[in-house]
């Protein structure tokens, strides 16, 4: 009976350590991969955007771009609008990505960027990044399960790549899938290929943004920690706004316009006029609005700014163009945050800070990456400020989210089971 119960746990640790083997070196594959695509495609977007700051006329694409990018995903055999939701479908299905998705998300959200589209970059990193991961494991004949951890591994390493936030980007691909339980048999795979990814891709050109509020942040005290609460809770109904929007403008354009080619052509004339109407030149609710971001620090901002950006986003998403949500709402929430911190007698660094997390968590339901992107972003000075506004958000914005295939598994307000999809 001894001698059976030791060879069964020799047998039992064997095992364990076969399999971490095996993840050290797939892990050590995917940051190698993710971190050179990552790196490239980074490059793509800047080139594409410092060419449409310096070529306004560029942004005369958004009515036809839109409908470019409609037909090279039909060409492709993709007849549905394709998102960060197939790889979150996948990773609850079993279903596998074809690999030409990857190339498809990367140039159209190139292409994207160089129209003026207000997109982001991130969700179109989780779409490689997940494509590359499957493909892998499908490769080398993965089970189901392993897939999936490679598909998260994939999404994490991309992530890191392209944003420079290599503990979020090891979390987010864990928490993104299940809002309640973190998937943590893929922590290993993604914190190495996450943070080897960044390695590379740092070392390939591609920065780490950080910015430096330490002098901004006051002392915690009762008066100050309200104020930011209280613009976190503010945060969080944006955030529900945010989502309404997104679901909303593209709900009406289906229900006017039958044809995705004219739901493109109409929603890129909208754009191309609303950009008229608020400055041509300057662009400034067009593409991902990094500088605007940087701004909002400073306190250069509007107070309509975050309202403007919702709308551009939501038309740009509708009529198809790609690259994600995810950098849009962070200005949203700065521009947010910055704007009603001037308002409290907060430092808008601080507001700014304080509104990137809370929307980050109110659109994405993952209150432990939003953390940590503040602390990667702003560094650990504000702690007491990005937790509370964190948690606030999280309970504010309810059960809406950008991602409808996203599951809610365990409620935010009791501790019951409730395994259901977020609102859109």
């Amino acid at each position: 009976m001894e001698k059976s119960y030791i060879e069964h746990k020799l047998k039992h640790n064997a095992s364990r350590t076969l399999s971490l083997a095996k993840w050290l070196v797939f892990s050590i594959l995917m940051g190698l991969l993710c971190g050179v695509v990552g790196a490239i495609f980074y490059k793509g977007v800047a080139l594409a955007t410092a060419a449409r700051m310096a070529h306004p006329w560029l942004l005369f694409l958004l009515p036809v771009g839109g409908c470019a990018i409609v037909f090279l995903y039909r060409r492709m055999g993709f007849q549905k609008a394709i998102g960060t939701n197939l790889v979150l479908d996948a990773i609850h299905s079993g279903d596998v990505i074809p690999l030409r998705l990857s190339l498809l998300i990367f140039l159209s959200t190139i292409f994207s960027h160089l129209s003026g589209a207000s997109v982001g970059r991130e969700g179109a990193a989780l779409q490689i990044g997940g494509s590359l991961g499957q493909n892998v494991g499908k490769l080398f004949k993965f089970d189901e399960n392993d897939r999936n951890t490679i598909t998260m591994c994939g999404m994490s390493a991309v992530f890191s790549a392209l944003f420079g936030t290599p503990i979020a980007a090891s979390f987010f691909s864990m928490e993104v899938v299940s809002v309640g339980i973190m998937h943590y048999a893929a922590l290993v795979p993604c914190v190495l290929s996450s943070v080897i990814a960044r390695a590379i891709a740092s070392r390939l050109g591609a920065p780490a943004p950080f910015y430096d509020i330490a002098k901004e942040i006051p002392a915690a005290s009762i008066l100050t920690v309200s104020k930011a609460a209280l613009l976190a809770c503010l945060a969080g109904l944006v955030s529900i706004l945010f989502v309404l929007a997104l679901h909303g403008a593209s709900a009406m354009e289906k229900k006017f316009f039958s044809s995705r080619y004219v739901q493109a052509l109409i929603g890129g004339l909208v754009l191309l006029l609303l950009t008229f109407l608020t400055g041509f030149d300057a662009q400034r609710y067009n593409g991902a609005g990094v500088q605007v971001i940087a701004d909002a620090m400073k306190g250069q901002v509007h107070g309509y700014d975050f309202l403007l950006k919702i709308l551009f986003t939501a038309i740009s998403i509708a009529c198809a163009y790609k690259g994600g949500e995810i950098v849009p709402s962070f200005y949203i929430g700065a521009t947010f945050g910055s704007a009603f911190a001037s308002l409290i007698g907060l430092p808008p660094a601080l507001g700014a800070a304080v509104g990137i997390g809370a929307l980050f968590c109110g659109v994405t339901n993952c209150p432990v990456t939003a953390l940590l992107i503040c602390f990667e972003l702003f560094g650990m000075g504000g702690w007491t400020y990005y937790l509370i506004g964190v948690a606030l958000a999280y309970v504010v914005s309810g059960y809406f989210g950008v991602y409808s295939s996203q599951t809610i598994v365990y409620s935010k307000y009791r501790s019951n089971y409730i395994n259901k999809s977020t609102h859109m």
